[in-house]
């Protein structure tokens, strides 16, 4: 079966989560950079990569890479790769570009080249003088870094982190993707303890949630290259049922989200029935220094307000004191704060193990991370 170059595009400092995700998946030969991880595979790699990756933002299949310092050298090098061994006679194919440290650094002008380099192909390919682009959607991309142009087609559509459960968006939610990333680093298991005591709309424990069910985060939803001739409908059949194969639906799981807001409660609430994760996951009506853990050895992950507004530094100097004064009384869970405020250890009250540079969105955050003591192993009774 034909293998092609891939890549999953990433945020910035995630990279290393994509990575073991498609290791995991049996995808070892890849090239990890700063935000994409390019991969091989086949048809089953595009629909598998996109049903499983939770901590990617989308699946890209590339087409070629090369030099372009002018528009004739850009238009000839697109118009001889293979178009039309992946688009139909009626694609729709939209071009996206960007240009970094190039020089075709006028964004408009390359994508009008590549547009018409890529018509150009088709017609002479089809032989016709008008394609009709009324089929399936392929996204093109150019993206120009020092003179190098990357050309790939998008599998995947609307981005990674819509899981498609979620139709209400609270005010500066967290993208499901960055949630799960901040589960993987902090290497929680599903038998441990969970909560977010500062959880909004439910991001992070409904992701928790997800990953400790092994529940494949694209299943509920569609992506674009389902409707191309190239990823036939049985692999995407097939690509779910083993998705609903391994899917452990008897696990039992202790998973809290809190919060000081009803309406963020009540929205997070909304969300786990959405997703069918009530009865894994309880949201209450709580501030933070209430906080109090349920258990032993559990993980606190959150991601609380950073003071980003004119006016609420106060505010949240006060809220990472709570934090503090209200984790210390977990002295045997680990903790992960994400944050751009830059004093938030002085505030907490304890300078973190250790710090990870990753971004919401564009805004710069660290991971202040505080690992708890590792559980004791179970006492082995000697036999008889």
């Amino acid at each position: 079966m034909k293998r092609f170059d891939l890549i999953a595009t990433a945020a910035f400092g995630l990279e290393s989560e994509v990575a073991y995700e498609l290791r995991k998946l049996g995808y070892e030969d890849q090239q990890v950079e700063g935000g994409r991880i390019t991969f091989r595979g086949d048809v089953h790699a595009i629909a598998r990569a996109n049903l499983w990756l939770r901590t990617a933002d989308r699946v890209q299949l590339r087409l070629g890479e090369f030099p372009a310092r002018t528009f004739d050298e850009l238009y000839d090098q697109v118009r001889a790769l293979p178009w039309a061994d992946i688009l139909p006679e009626d694609a729709c194919f939209p071009v996206d570009g960007k240009s970094v440290k190039s020089q075709l650094s006028s964004v408009p002008a390359v994508q009008g080249v590549v547009k018409k380099a890529i018509v150009d192909a088709m017609a002479a390919r089809y032989k016709r003088t008008i394609l009709p682009e009324t089929g399936a959607r392929y996204r093109c991309q150019v993206a120009l870094l020092k003179d190098v142009a990357t050309l790939t087609i998008d599998t995947t559509g609307d981005g990674l982190h819509k899981r498609g459960y979620r139709p209400i968006v609270a005010p500066a939610p967290l993208k499901e993707t960055l949630a799960a990333g901040l589960i993987l680093v902090s290497r929680w298991h599903p038998d441990r303890p969970f909560a977010d005591p500062l959880c909004g709309s439910g991001t992070i424990p409904l992701e928790a949630a997800m990953i400790g069910l092994n529940r494949a985060p694209g299943r509920y939803r569609t992506f674009d290259a389902e409707a191309w001739p190239l990823v036939p409908a049985e692999v995407w059949a097939e690509a779910r049922k083993e998705a609903d194969d391994l899917l452990v639906r008897d696990r039992k799981l202790s998973i809290v989200g809190s919060d000081l807001s009803p309406e963020a409660v009540k929205l997070a609430r909304f969300h786990a029935e959405q997703a069918g994760l009530s009865e894994h996951v309880r949201f209450e009506v709580k501030p933070v220094k209430d906080f109090r853990p349920e258990g032993e050895y559990g993980f606190i992950i959150t991601n609380p307000p950073y003071g980003e507004r004119l006016g609420e530094e106060k505010e949240v100097e006060q809220l990472y004191r709570e934090m503090g004064q209200a984790f210390a009384q977990a002295p045997t869970w680990s903790a992960f704060v994400l944050t751009s405020f830059e004093r938030f250890e002085h505030f907490y009250g304890k300078p973190a193990a250790k710090k990870r540079k990753l971004y919401n969105g564009r805004i710069r955050c660290d991971l202040y991370q505080y690992p708890g003591p590792r559980r004791p192993r179970p006492a082995i009774t000697p036999e008889a």
